[in-house]
């Protein structure tokens, strides 16, 4: 009988959409061979499946569900990963990574030191993907997260940092010696330290401290792969043996161009990982908002628990002066809350009861008991982190096609090494002088710099936006944020304040009018509905019951109360049910131009009235929208609401262009039609109605303030309802791109020009040595200099 391993796996599951798709895919899972129960939780969104490993696994079972019409979303893990130092480095572990089963994709960021794998939930873990790294030897861990942990990290880096720096200052205090009489030559001072002296001087830098270069190459070429390491490690060898020989026989040694490479690169790598370090500085800035202890009452007394523990519900004590450890909801107190740090907004908010607020945030001179709503990975500093931590690990398009001349970079330099010895050798010049020519080629190629130009610059620009309250998804939405020519703004909440107010009620009965709405309302989430239910509130009216509730996308909402149907909506939803505005239509035409909204009531086929809501515009968004004209951005205005209240607030704003009374599904249609034009459309909205139109545009910006469904669509979230940042986004989208294309610029022309020279004999190894270190280390410098990108707000501010 055949040996039967059970295994159990849960698998989330998208696409369903009732509870008859999650039986679908039941029948579809047990109908695999192998399988011995399978239970889908439409809830939950998840698959329970026991199978027999040795009949079918986990890939066979995601490939079952896929066929059915679903999706199953691959679960992702983080490496940090140890001992690269090139971005040939980086794409060797990539190949590794996808080689393994149920591995997706992989992506090896050079700058952060980190792998994002995507994978087939329960198709492989972490300790396999950590083996295949070690075996293709370099060093991995799985990447932490928790505030502990990446303090542990960080000693262990600054422990390394010191190690390389030591060893750094070893092999320079041995190196000098040996190219100081080169430095004085010009200067009229002849001397020269004695072959058996540079010898002794030059083994210990090319044996000790240049050992990380020669194991890093055996490794790589063990692998069958080629990168930094094999052309120092070449280079270098290939000199120091031909000193050794040349001992013998009484010629000049090259000792020196052995001991300057490895030391001069030495302090090129050391300088590279400081400067690492700044470009994550943003990163470390967020992390280090969260508080190490949350002030928790449990059993009627304050108790001091890590915030990861603190639980969904329960209610933290924020004293004056101390950071906010979770997201919740104020319950006791009053006080002002500073939010810089994760909004970019430089002034404090003032907090009442009934605020949500955000952890991370500075508490001012209140004390404040707040419940929790939103913990751990939850969390909005949780998932700010995640979303700058995702977007920094992501590849630009431009990065694929340098991945793709990394790979053949080292091979492509080792025969133009080779072709340079040949050729001096063809020509008659000596042994020793074409081998030396022949090591500058192999030294003075540098693909760290092109491995770095890309991910440095996009790491410094995604932490700059992220401290201005910008947070971008991925490396494709900033690249493409930056050929951004159109904007087109929704109204409600993004242009106007999405606070709106009622101002008028067209009815004999003022009272019974707004009772009757507000009990349809009470089941919608648009913030016209949340402006009814504020009016009756206020005039403390007694709404009865409702049933049968429906939402009418783009036209309103109806509802059966004490039998008779209602419906509330627009001045579209009316007409379709066969009606007009009758005595009320010219006041209703006056409110509209007015840039009021008038929604309509209706019920058993009678217009019973109509109430007429205001919202006012955003105080910053008319030289929001003049700053994105200025760069040559033409601005649009699309809404639901009627023309004549849209093109008033359009008028007061600026706005040119305004197309009104358009359904949600529309609203994609006319950013697709804006794409048919040419134009490179970017799409600004924050409801759930927005969602359809921030996928289709070619960057979709959601307000913090708005839906998740807005935010998850969305390539770039705006922290601030401001529409401020939406041209500080594109701003900063523009000088990252710029200094991603001033680096692979310079990565490029150091070698293009400097690996002719070598080889035509104009640079000595030393010199192609400190070359060679300049280069990385120069592009990181450029990149970091996006640390100096200012937002709006604080170009204001220095101005005033």
């Amino acid at each position: 009988m055949e040996d039967r391993h059970e295994a159990r796996l849960s698998l989330p599951i998208e696409g369903m959409t009732c509870a008859s798709c999650a039986t679908r895919i039941e029948r579809v899972l047990q109908k695999q061979e192998g399988i011995a129960e399978a239970a889908v939780n439409f809830a939950s969104g998840k698959a329970a499946v026991a199978f027999d490993a040795n009949r079918t696994n986990a890939d066979s079972l995601v490939q079952a569900i896929e066929r059915a019409g679903f999706r199953v979303p691959p679960k992702i893990q983080r490496l940090s990963i140890g001992g690269m130092t090139c971005a040939t480095c980086a794409g060797r572990i990539e190949k590794v990574l996808v080689r393994q089963p149920g591995v997706v994709s992989a992506q090896v960021n050079l700058a952060s030191e980190v792998a994002s794998i995507a994978m087939t939930p329960g198709a492989t873990d972490a300790g396999a993907l950590i083996h295949a790294v070690e075996k293709a030897g370099f060093q991995a861990q799985v990447a932490l997260s928790s505030a502990a942990e990446r303090e542990a990290r960080d000693r262990v880096e600054a422990a390394r940092s010191r190690r390389e720096f030591s060893m750094l200052i070893g092999s320079g205090v041995l190196t000098v010696p040996l190219i100081a009489p080169m430095v004085l030559m010009p200067f009229g001072y002849q001397w020269m330290l004695p072959a058996w002296a540079q010898l002794a001087l030059a083994a210990p830098v090319q044996l000790v401290a240049g050992a990380r270069f020669h194991t890093g190459a055996f490794s790589a070429l063990r692998s069958k792969s080629a990168n930094m390491d094999v052309l120092v490690a070449i280079g270098t060898t290939a000199a120091f043996a031909l000193s050794l020989v040349l001992m013998t026989t009484g010629g000049h040694v090259y000792f020196e161009g052995a001991a300057a490479v490895i030391t001069f690169v030495r302090l090129g790598k050391w300088l590279e990982s400081r400067a690492k370090q700044g470009t994550s500085k943003a990163i470390r800035a967020l992390m280090e908002l969260r508080p190490e202890i949350a002030r928790v009452r449990r059993d009627g007394r304050e108790i001091e628990v890590p915030p990861e523990t603190v639980g969904r519900g329960e209610i933290v004590v924020v004293r004056p002066g101390e950071r906010v450890p979770v997201d919740g909801r104020i319950v006791e107190g009053i006080s002002q809350l500073d939010e810089s740090l994760l909004t970019g907004e430089s002034l404090p908010q003032s907090k009442d009861v009934g605020d949500d607020v955000t952890g991370g945030s500075v508490n001012g001179d209140g004390l404040l008991a707040i419940k929790a709503t939103k913990v751990g990975d939850e969390s909005t500093l949780a998932q700010i982190v995640s979303m700058v931590e995702d977007a920094q690990a992501s590849k630009a398009p431009i990065q694929k096609t340098v991945d793709r001349i990394s790979e053949v970079f080292v091979p492509v330099v080792v025969v133009v090494a080779a072709l340079s010895l040949a050729g001096w050798l063809a020509v008659g010049i000596s042994v020793e002088v074409a081998v030396v020519n022949a090591v500058s080629v192999l030294v003075i190629a540098c693909p760290c710099a092109l491995g770095l130009a890309t991910p440095a610059a996009l790491m410094v620009g995604t932490g700059a936006a992220a401290r201005a309250g910008i947070l971008i998804k991925d490396a494709l939405a900033l690249e493409k944020t930056h050929e951004v020519n159109m904007v087109v703004f929704d109204k409600t909440g993004t242009l106007t304040e999405g606070k709106p107010e009622v101002r008028e009620i067209l009815a004999k009965d003022e009272s019974a009018l707004l009772t009757l709405v507000a009990a349809v309302q009470r089941g919608s989430e648009h913030p016209l509905a949340a402006a009814i239910l504020r009016a009756a509130a206020e005039r403390e009216l007694a709404m009865p019951s409702v049933s049968d509730f429906k939402a009418l996308p783009g036209k309103g909402v109806s509802a059966t109360v004490a039998e008779q149907r209602v419906y509330v909506g627009s001045p579209r939803l009316l007409s379709e049910l066969g009606h007009s505005e009758g005595q009320w239509l010219e006041r209703s035409t006056e409110l509209e131009r007015q840039g009021m909204t008038v929604m309509w009531i209706v019920a058993d086929l009678e217009v019973l009235g109509g109430i007429a809501v205001g919202d006012k515009p955003r105080p910053e968004a008319r030289d929001a929208l003049a700053a994105l004209a200025a760069e040559g951005i033409e601005t649009i205005m699309l809404t639901g609401d009627n023309r004549l209240a849209a093109e008033a607030i359009a008028s007061n704003l600026g706005v040119r262009r305004v197309i009104a009374e358009v359904l949600p599904a529309e609203k994609a249609e006319e950013v697709a039609k804006f794409q048919g034009e040419g134009y490179v459309v970017a799409m600004v909205g924050d409801g759930v109605n927005d969602a359809p139109a921030l996928a289709a545009a070619d960057v979709g910006f959601a307000m913090g303030a708005g839906s998740d469904v807005a935010m998850h669509t969305a390539g770039i979230t705006l922290m601030r309802p401001q529409p401020s940042l939406v041209a500080d986004a594109i701003s900063v989208s523009r000088a990252t791109t710029r200094k991603i294309r001033q680096n692979l610029f310079w990565a490029f022309a150091y070698n293009t020009i400097g690996i002719p020279l070598a080889a035509l004999g104009f640079l000595s190894p030393m010199v192609a040595g400190a070359v060679m270190a300049l280069s990385s280390v120069s592009v990181l410098g450029n990149a970091l200099l996006l640390r100096r990108w200012k937002p709006t707000i604080c170009k204001l501010e220095a101005q005033s």
